[in-house]
């Protein structure tokens, strides 16, 4: 069985014996860790140690330091620019991309979303992501959890293209299939989902302007919550971090 996940600060991590209190250390005692079980402490930017428990408390717990663990930046670098879906479908889209290894998730406003995050509804839907994105981080045992951005324009979404080793934007209507792409094995590899309307043609004009090339992953029409994990899947499996 794998060890249980919880995220302390970097400073803490260099420590021998290292106290794990607020929302973790609480997490930790709902989770009913007890003295002698073990558990991985991480900084959740590739840091971490594998540890034992010395003590518990109703506010946490003291772990030693057994050994200490790194996870490397993995290559390519991952990004995935998700439409805003609708509902929950939103938080199991970023569920499910960062338990795949996607390293960077872009919440994108596309002129077709059916959601559309203004003011407050912002601030509390990025939470929601990112808690999800946290949550879904230590599930997978991930000691480098993954990048989520603040909500991007399109054109904020074409800087990022333009900047990418491979930039691909999935559409039903592309000719060439993602896997007529050669996948560079080093880099930064963007992927762009449209909403469940699809990406408007002057998204599409803007996106082709900056280096984005539009494809498709077969005959079916997927959700757009959907479309992301599978094209992340079909990108992830044809690289070294897979393979």
């Amino acid at each position: 069985m794998t060890l249980p996940v919880f995220v302390v600060d970097a400073e803490a991590l260099q420590r021998d014996m290292i106290e794990l209190g607020g929302d973790e250390g609480r997490h930790a005692v709902v989770k009913r860790v007890r003295v002698g079980e073990r558990v991985v402490l991480t900084d959740a930017q590739g840091a971490g140690a594998e540890c034992a428990v010395v003590s518990v408390s109703r506010q946490g717990l003291v772990a030693q330091v057994l050994v200490r663990r790194f996870e490397p930046v993995a290559v390519p670098h991952l990004t995935v620019v998700q439409a805003i879906p609708k509902g929950d479908h939103a938080e199991r889209a970023v569920e499910l991309l960062t338990e795949i290894g996607v390293d960077t998730i872009v919440p994108w406003a596309a002129s077709r979303n059916v959601v559309s995050w203004r003011g407050e509804r912002e601030a509390k839907a990025l939470q929601r992501w990112r808690s999800t994105a946290h949550a879904a981080a230590k599930q997978s045992r991930r000691l480098r959890f993954p990048e989520v951005t603040t909500l991007h324009t399109t054109a904020e979404v074409a800087d990022l293209v333009d900047t990418a080793d491979l930039a691909l934007a999935l559409h039903e209507g592309a000719a060439e299939r993602l896997g007529d792409f050669v996948i560079p094995q080093s880099g930064t590899v963007i992927l762009v989902i449209g909403p469940e309307g699809g990406i408007t043609e002057d998204e599409l004009a803007v996106l082709s302007g900056r280096g984005a090339q539009t494809v498709r992953l077969g005959a079916s029409v997927l959700r757009s919550s959907t479309a992301g994990v599978v094209g992340a899947t079909a990108v992830l499996s044809r690289t070294s971090r897979w393979t």
